[in-house]
């Protein structure tokens, strides 16, 4: 399987700290016994990152609420 990359999961994820706050949840669910929605041999922040990579995982937007909402 090709190497992965930054630039990979960006092109999915709006910047690199989404990136990193997606990729550790998903390696969270990974070890507390989540199955891999891609085929990897590779250590779980490797399967998570191809998962990000491949459009499978993605960030759910927080609906932003306005002052008066309240």
């Amino acid at each position: 399987m090709a190497r992965i990359t930054v630039e990979d999961c960006l092109a999915r994820v709006e910047n690199r700290y989404e990136l990193v706050h997606l990729a550790t949840k998903r390696v969270k669910q990974l070890r507390e016994g989540a199955e891999p929605l891609v085929k990897s041999k590779n250590k779980d922040i490797v399967t998570a990152l191809r998962e990000i990579a491949s459009g499978i995982i993605k960030h759910q937007q927080k609906k932003e609420y306005d002052s008066e909402e309240f």
